[in-house]
């Protein structure tokens, strides 16, 4: 069967990170094909909560969070309406005098970067967010950081793609790949690409058998529409020991002021649950912790509640970049929780590498050869590429 489609680029998910990365390409004159087994944006990307924050928990994280979000602010006038864009912070909230002190590390840190950040006593806490508990020792904030929808900032990228010359193929289910820039979909027909670019969240791993990645489940509450009771996005210190365990069940404070008037509430992590249906002892352990910082809740209607599974590595990194071993096939995967935040800042480095020019960040700590080679025999199931 000959290839029904030739081009530069075919990108595996439509997801944030493939639609950023298919605008990208496009920009820079490149031919971009996508292919999406199912609907774009409605996997990993529509299940996350589209907190824009810089998080420091190592140098890489860093480095590309803080470029994600400054290409999200640049360009925060273009978006549409619905993409409800607000440049509401971060409030990393301290119980005690310990997490003060860590509240106070982080501050020095985002300092040496740049960063603004302001260390808050627990009155001038109360008079900003008068619903927290009283009890609370202190916060940082973090004035820059930003909520937006993800399903619609990804569908516009993606339509952005397609205004400059992309293709979009739908229910486009891939069954394999090869280093040759073939990829055969389920019905048998075949896409062929100079490179061909694998961002199909967990469902990389199974184009990839031995790929470092896993699925990593989490469940998010909405209420319903009530008058404006919180302005900032709220996290406990805590959250960050919560994101990075490296196994087991856990769950933070986490709450973000939705423009409908919502409360998005968090959130919880979980490796070893596979099942699409909500955790309810895990759920009730979330929204027990949340009532801890934020009494008022008991106050609210609970509208819906949701899991979803975030492409986790070993070392909370994405993969970006070459499939080691092969010159055609490339990484953009595993972006666990920051893959909202840092979509812009992956397509652009990963687009300068697929041109052969010097990304503006260092990509040594998102290259996928760091966790050595994979194999591309046995792919005889279909992969669905919802990302």
């Amino acid at each position: 069967m000959n290839p029904v489609m030739h081009g530069d680029v075919l990108i595996i998910g439509a997801g944030i990170i493939g639609s950023a990365l298919a605008e990208q390409c496009a920009r820079r004159g490149l031919r971009v094909a996508v292919a999406e087994a199912a609907i774009p944006a409605a996997g990993t990307s529509a299940a996350g909560m589209g907190h824009l924050v810089v998080l420091d928990d190592n140098p890489a994280e860093l480095a590309l969070s803080r470029d994600g979000l400054a290409r999200w602010q640049a360009r925060r006038h273009e978006l549409p309406a619905n993409a409800e864009y607000r440049a509401c912070g971060t409030l990393w909230l301290a119980r005690d005098e310990a997490e003060m002190q860590e509240a106070e590390r982080k501050q020095a840190g985002y300092q040496q970067h740049g960063l603004s950040s302001n260390l808050l006593p627990a009155t001038a806490l109360r008079k900003l967010e008068p619903a927290l508990a009283p009890n609370l020792a202190g916060a940082l904030q973090v004035p820059d950081d930003a909520v937006l929808y993800p399903p619609v900032a990804s569908r516009w990228l993606l339509q952005n793609a397609q205004a400059l010359g992309a293709q979009l193929w739908c229910k486009a289910q891939v069954s394999s790949v090869d280093d040759e820039g073939v990829a055969r979909l389920a019905d048998g027909r075949l896409l062929r690409a100079r490179h061909i670019v694998i961002a199909a969240g967990n469902a990389s791993a199974t184009l990839l058998p031995g790929l470092p990645l896993k699925p990593r489940k989490g469940q998010l509450l909405i209420t319903e529409r009530y008058p404006q009771r919180i302005r900032h996005q709220l996290v406990e210190l805590g959250y960050i020991r919560s994101a990075h365990a490296s196994d087991g069940d856990s769950v933070a404070f986490n709450v973000q002021p939705r423009a409908t008037g919502q409360l998005l509430i968090g959130s919880s992590r979980q490796f070893h649950d596979t099942d699409p249906a909500i955790n309810w002892p895990l759920l009730q352990a979330m929204l027990s912790r949340a009532l801890e910082y934020l009494p008022s809740l008991r106050q609210l209607q609970a509208l819906r509640s949701w899991a979803g599974f975030r492409p986790a590595t070993p070392d909370k990194l994405p993969l970006l970049g070459k499939v080691p071993g092969h010159s055609r096939l490339w990484l953009a995967t595993g972006h666990e929780g920051l893959g909202i935040t840092t979509a812009l800042a992956s397509a652009h480095l990963l687009a300068d590498l697929l041109c052969e020019q010097a990304p503006a960040l260092d990509p040594t700590p998102y290259n996928p050869a760091r966790f050595g080679p994979w194999s591309l025999a046995d792919q005889h199931h279909p992969v669905g590429v919802a990302a």
